[in-house]
């Protein structure tokens, strides 16, 4: 797996992971969708953590700088 995001991409995906991980800790959403954004957050969050997105290499798109 070759890195394709970049640092500002990581922080707003680590931004948005964490947004979402409160609003379903504070049960502002809750249910289903809450669930659903949950899951949401963990997904942007390992695709932060580990620089690689698998929808961005089926797309041929990279946010590294080079």
């Amino acid at each position: 797996m070759q890195a394709n995001v970049g640092n500002t991409d990581r922080i707003i995906r680590f931004g948005i992971a964490i947004l979402l991980a409160v609003l379903y800790f504070t049960n502002v959403v809750t249910g289903t969708l809450g669930i659903i954004l949950l899951v949401g957050a963990i997904v942007l969050a390992l695709t932060a953590a580990f620089k690689f997105c698998g929808v961005y290499a089926i797309l041929g798109m990279n946010s590294c700088e080079k």
